[in-house]
């Protein structure tokens, strides 16, 4: 069916040969027989590993992440009246209801809900640098408790 396309392609409305075809044979009844015969392998293992591993050294990114946070919000003027939210990984981790046992796909329904009251784009202007820390921290702390959970899941 794609070679139809591509012959197709070939010709003008006129019906006359526009140019070359591509240069390259491609067989992709071979590909999927390939992919369907096991011997390509993927596993997921080989990615959850990777996963764990780059999440190591969290509690060194979690106060780079803060001093970064304190030196960006230093200038940083309050309205008298305003209550301004925290950047505190322990109170973002309340909010998040992290504190309580999850399941897997409880993250992704955090992170979502998280992210809609919480992104830079849909809170005031003063409050967006602040707003775009909190949703790192929320990332990286729903990152780590997806990491525990998936270690928990292989023990």
């Amino acid at each position: 069916m794609l070679d139809d396309l591509f012959v197709a392609s070939d010709k003008d409305e006129a019906g006359e040969e526009a140019g070359a075809r591509p240069s390259i044979p491609f067989d992709y009844l071979s590909v999927a027989d390939e992919l369907h015969s096991g011997r390509i392998k993927v596993s997921g293992d080989t990615f959850a590993a990777e996963y764990r591993e780059a999440g190591a050294d969290l509690a060194a990114e979690f106060a780079a992440l803060l001093d970064q946070a304190k030196l960006a919000l230093a200038g940083e003027a309050a309205m008298p009246a305003e209550k301004l939210p925290p950047i505190d990984p322990e109170a973002i981790a309340a909010e998040l209801g992290l504190d309580q046992p999850a399941k897997g796909a409880d993250f992704g329904r955090m992170r979502r809900s998280f992210a809609f009251a919480n992104h830079p784009d849909r809170v005031a202007p003063h409050l967006r640098p602040r707003a775009m820390i909190r949703m790192q921290v929320a990332n990286m702390l729903i990152d780590e408790a997806k990491r525990r959970a998936l270690a928990g899941a292989r023990r």
